[in-house]
């Protein structure tokens, strides 16, 4: 028997039906999967220094992975399949490994192929600091003043992860608590401040009356977090301005869950 045209434009459009409720649907749970987990940042990740926007991260990241490779510390990681539309995206995880600024030159940054990390704003900012330090000597710099040092200390100002948030019902030194043990209970590398070489962190032991590590171990210094005294006479901690996000303080903090953790910048 012979098919009539009305007959094939039913069947047409039935399988075109089905056929656009089953597109329908995968879109829709792949829709639901991707705001499920749409950036790295719902799980309270840190993105490396200089990432740009994250609705223009996401779409600048080719995920070649170089700034990974770089990291002398291995701070930074690759974001998994359940992380969405950020999957392959680097992140730092601070309460596993921090940022701790040892590698000098914001390299993670410099190398990035597609300026998804911004290296021109380090870049400036170095360059402004050499200039405004010469010009402070009439362009003659005594034998004891580096550039290098300068210029590196003003691009580590530049940029601007996120900032360290102390939870006071958790922190060791609020009630008065000290801490002695491995600085970390996991093995991380850290290069502490004033330092040159890197050291792991559970084989440095600590002991402190009062705990302070988030200000010992800080990069920045009195720049970014101090004690502050209180008027019964204990010491807590205060983030300040200058606190970039790096994360070293939490994951030094030895407190269970952390008193200090580092929340994402909005950049």
């Amino acid at each position: 028997m012979g098919t009539t045209d009305g007959q094939l434009n039913r069947r047409q459009f039935l399988k075109a039906s089905a056929a656009a409720v089953v597109t329908l649907s995968a879109v829709g749970s792949v829709a639901f999967w991707l705001k499920k987990k749409r950036t790295i940042r719902d799980a309270g990740y840190l993105r490396p220094p200089g990432a740009i926007a994250e609705e223009d991260f996401l779409f600048a990241c080719i995920k070649c992975g170089l700034c990974v490779q770089i990291c002398p510390v291995r701070a930074i990681k690759l974001a998994d399949w359940n992380h969405g539309l950020a999957y392959g995206t680097p992140y730092i995880d601070a309460d596993v490994q921090a940022c701790d600024f040892s590698c000098d030159s914001i390299q993670c940054a410099e190398t990035c192929p597609t300026s998804a990390l911004h290296f021109p704003v380090f870049r400036e900012a170095g360059e402004k600091a050499v200039e405004a330090l010469y010009a402070k000597y009439n362009h003659k710099l005594p034998a004891n003043v580096n550039p290098f040092t300068v210029q590196i200390y003003a691009m580590k100002r530049a940029y601007k992860l996120g900032v360290a948030k102390v939870n006071p019902d958790k922190c060791l030194a609020v009630h008065g608590k000290g801490y002695k043990g491995p600085l970390t209970k996991h093995r991380a590398k850290l290069r502490p401040p004033g330092k040159t070489e890197r050291v792991y962190t559970d084989e440095i032991h600590v002991d402190r009356k009062i705990c302070d590590l988030c200000a010992v171990y800080c990069p920045l210094g009195k720049d970014a977090i101090v004690m502050e005294e209180k008027g019964d006479g204990t010491k807590v901690p205060k983030v300040l301005e200058g606190c970039v996000g790096c994360g070293v303080c939490e994951m030094v903090c030895p407190a269970e869950p952390k008193a200090i953790i580092v929340e994402p910048a909005e950049l």
